[in-house]
């Protein structure tokens, strides 16, 4: 089976505007959507219906007037969750919604996404959270106050195996945030890097995989082992 990744962090440009065309990322994807076009939509906000009707309509809308149409288009959340595995087999263009990675992370577990993955066939298009739990090993960077601070937070969690790469998506706005008090770079990330490699990206770019060769596409920094290159 072969599968086709686009990783961003953001692909969008802005509201009601086509997707960024940078790093070749619109020929690419229209390229791929000549063979794969019944999407499915996969939100990281289960519960929150009105966020995920939101979301997916905005990737669906992006895409048209960025010159790509679906012949399907659905939505996969906690009202449809028991249909998830005749959802994955029936659509060949995936995409994996943003937000909270731990949220999104374990609602895959639940639907077992990362079995219903083995044999699809397709394209998978992940964005922020779905980016960063493609991996094998997702690095959950903290995020939400008190995450970095509570002992009981994991931040190395079993992902979809889809990539080895952890990627930390939004760099051009997190790059100086704080989070808790902290530098979330310096005084959180980096120390989590020994002994690991993180891969932050601004949005516009994005990891591509066609047939197991991944390609990092635009601007990137490599953190690991307490610092960045």
């Amino acid at each position: 089976m072969s599968k086709i990744l686009f990783l961003t962090s953001s692909p969008f440009t802005g509201r009601g505007l086509p997707f960024n065309t940078e790093n070749e990322f619109v020929n690419r994807m229209q390229k791929a959507m000549h063979k794969y076009n019944k999407g499915l939509f996969i939100t990281a906000s289960p519960d929150d219906y009105d966020e995920t009707d939101g979301f997916s309509f905005g990737i669906k809308y992006t895409a048209e007037i960025s010159g790509m149409e679906f012949e399907s288009y659905t939505v996969l959340d906690r009202r449809n969750q028991n249909d998830a595995a005749k959802l994955v087999k029936s659509s060949n263009f995936i995409i994996l919604g943003g937000g909270h990675v731990p949220t999104q992370n374990r609602f895959f577990g639940e639907i077992r996404l990362k079995e219903l993955l083995e044999d699809f066939d397709g394209v998978i298009f992940g964005i922020s959270a779905g980016s960063m739990n493609s991996a094998e090993e997702v690095y959950a960077q903290p995020e939400l106050d008190g995450e970095s601070l509570d002992p009981n937070y994991v931040r190395f969690i079993p992902g979809l195996g889809l990539t080895k790469t952890k990627l930390l998506p939004h760099y051009q706005d997190t790059k100086d945030s704080c989070l808790d008090g902290k530098r979330l770079f310096e005084d959180i990330t980096y120390p989590d890097s020994m002994g690991y490699t993180f891969i932050a990206i601004p949005d516009g770019s994005y990891l591509y995989s066609e047939d197991g060769k991944e390609e990092l596409m635009g601007e990137h920094f490599v953190i690991s082992d307490g610092g960045i290159v």
